[in-house]
């Protein structure tokens, strides 16, 4: 008796173990961290982490969200933790630099409506007005195709150059026709281009960048994109699928409130605008 009633006890725990291990493993893969109230998401320090940290601490508790707010200093990390699921999203992209990722990297993204744009600059440590570039001089852009297509387009926008009809987005220096000043193109990652500065005739920097490293770019660069029509608004990613999760619908409805817009506008004062 007392032999069958300890293998009857030790059964039931055993069954009662595989069931509790069961059930942890259904909540830890139910995709997304889907059981906490906590979203995990990758940012750019700024101007993306300051606004997400806005919402973090005023808007946020309201709406019974919490954030969890990771920072990356590269335009790669944010994509490849976001595949392996290390976050719930991201956000420090534009919708070309997503397309360009996604063509090159099969990665399966939704993304969600525009938030903010950080309008490219052209800046330099060397001359005050753009027209004063000297012949040969040096120029930093981007080396990632779609923001040094965007550089190249603001370049000829400013009559440093001429791009072939159509070029688009997509520009490379191939499409250039004109270049009267025989400029000598310098591409680099996007995060080296503020101390490229101290090397370059001009360098055009993108907006996040150049507001970590102290430029302000309504005032400080020689020439900076228009809003209006920008394609190259930045905007929340999520793996496709997980566009209806409760937390990434409650982080649309906040970061397109009329209170993210006034944050944006007071604190950045044009060096950033709202996309909504």
């Amino acid at each position: 008796m007392r032999r069958t009633l300890a293998a009857v006890l030790t059964s039931a725990t055993l069954i009662l173990g595989l069931a509790a291990c069961g059930s942890n493993d259904d909540a830890a893969g139910s995709g997304s961290g889907a059981a906490s109230d906590t979203l995990k998401v990758g940012v750019s320090p700024v101007p993306h982490g300051e606004i997400l940290k806005y919402v973090a601490d005023n808007l946020a508790a309201k709406e019974g969200l919490k954030l969890d707010i990771v920072e990356f200093n590269d335009y790669i990390q944010p994509n490849v933790a976001l595949q392996e699921k290390q976050l719930d999203a991201n956000y420090f992209q534009h919708i070309p630099y997503l397309e360009e990722e996604i063509a090159a990297k099969g990665y399966k993204f939704t993304p969600l409506k525009p938030v903010h744009i950080e309008p490219l600059g052209v800046y330099s440590k060397k001359v005050k007005n753009i027209a004063d570039v000297p012949e040969g001089g040096v120029v930093g852009i981007p080396n990632d195709p779609s923001n040094s297509g965007r550089a190249l387009n603001l370049l000829a926008a400013n009559g440093l150059l001429t791009l072939k009809d159509g070029a688009g987005v997509k520009a490379t220096e191939k499409d250039i026709t004109a270049n009267p000043k025989n400029l000598k193109f310098k591409a680099l990652e996007a995060a080296q281009l503020p101390r490229s500065l101290e090397d370059t005739a001009i360098s055009v920097i993108n907006g996040n960048y150049a507001i970590e490293t102290g430029l302000k770019p309504a005032t400080d660069a020689l020439a900076l994109e228009k809003g209006e029509n920008n394609p190259y608004a930045n905007l929340v990613v999520v793996r496709t699928g997980d566009e209806n999760d409760p937390r990434v619908v409650k982080l649309e409805k906040l970061l397109h409130s009329p209170e993210v817009k006034k944050f944006i506008e007071d604190k950045y004062q044009g060096s950033v605008l709202p996309a909504f």
